[in-house]
């Protein structure tokens, strides 16, 4: 069974920076690429960035390029989003999954960790 938590969300001013982490369990972490997700309520889910198993490669969606860096330590199954030059528009609950493309690969979500830009 997968399963991930997500934390490091907060509250942050405009242009400040969060870094997210995600910790895995339940399955073959490091045999997996992984990705984040976020999720505004009534809007369906969106693919922020995604990184494969060896770290060799990484994708972003366009709002996240040259703003936020998706990294991983298959040692210790953990994930990780650093945000720069956060945006208002950055709100949003916050999600990591498995992915396959720019697809969460697995049903089962964690409860995400809450970031809200405002100054």
């Amino acid at each position: 069974q997968w399963h991930v938590v997500e934390s490091g969300g907060g509250l942050v001013q405009p242009g400040g920076s969060l870094r997210l982490s995600c910790a895995a369990s339940g399955r073959t972490f490091s045999s997996y690429a992984m990705g984040w997700f976020r999720q505004d309520p009534g809007k369906e889910r969106e693919f922020v960035a995604s990184i494969s198993y060896n770290s060799f490669n990484t994708d972003y969606a366009d709002f996240a390029e040259g703003r936020f860096t998706i990294s991983r330590d298959n040692n210790k199954k953990e994930l990780y989003l650093q945000m720069n030059s956060l945006k208002p528009e950055d709100t949003s609950i916050y999600y990591c999954n498995a992915v396959a493309g720019t697809n969460p690969r697995f049903q089962d979500w964690g409860q995400g960790t809450q970031v809200t830009v405002s100054s």
